[in-house]
């Protein structure tokens, strides 16, 4: 069974200071970040918010937005007029309901309209200093690959992450994942062969 104490230690040693990739400067922000970054790479995405974020700088800038001209604003982050439609809607539940500001729990970001529990646990992680692991494509493969979950469910991986890991370290442990899966354990041609964690992994693919 993988050693989840030995390889948070490896990973920690790696990458001592994870940072979210996403730019942002508030929980607003971050929630808008994090719906864009859907099937987008971080880095478009904030080449697309550097602008984004000076015209929209509140909760009503989006709940008012005219829905035409903010699906062109954002449409090369890709799906832009189901992402437009779940910012606004959303924005329009926070104006609404929590006068025009993010929510701090797992149960409030949920229940907004298009916020799942891994955009919930970004932003309670990065925008609130929250203890979260939001588990995304690289998470999940990362961990099962590496014997520490079992499951291709994003919310059960989560629970099993959780179990594992200390809990004073999950969202530099979320980081430090997603940057491995980046760098390292690639879903294309990973490189075993300068892995920290080769010792530990437990995938039967491994060279």
């Amino acid at each position: 069974m993988a050693n989840a104490k030995k390889i948070a230690a490896l990973l920690l040693e790696k990458y001592p200071n994870p940072e979210i990739a996403l730019h942002f400067s508030n929980p607003l922000e971050l929630l808008v970040a994090t719906i864009l970054s859907a099937q987008c790479t971080d880095v478009r995405v904030n080449g697309v918010t550097k602008d984004l974020f000076k015209k929209y700088r509140k909760t009503v800038d989006y709940a008012d937005a005219n829905r035409e001209t903010f699906e062109g604003e954002i449409r090369s982050t890709g799906f832009y007029k189901n992402k437009a439609k779940m910012i606004i809607n959303c924005c329009k539940k926070l104006s609404s309901d929590y006068n025009g500001n993010v929510p701090s729990s797992i149960e409030e970001l949920t229940a907004l309209p298009g916020i799942g529990r891994k955009t919930a646990n970004v932003i309670l992680g990065g925008a609130f200093k929250k203890q979260a692991m939001a588990v995304d494509t690289h998470v999940l493969r990362v961990s099962n690959r590496l014997g520490i979950a079992h499951s291709k469910n994003p919310d059960k991986v989560e629970e099993e992450l959780v179990s594992q890991f200390p809990e004073n370290r999950l969202t530099k442990l979320n980081h430090a994942l997603i940057l491995h899966g980046r760098e390292t354990c690639r879903a294309r041609k990973p490189d075993c062969a300068g892995c920290i964690l080769y010792k530990e992994c437990a995938w039967p693919e491994k060279p």
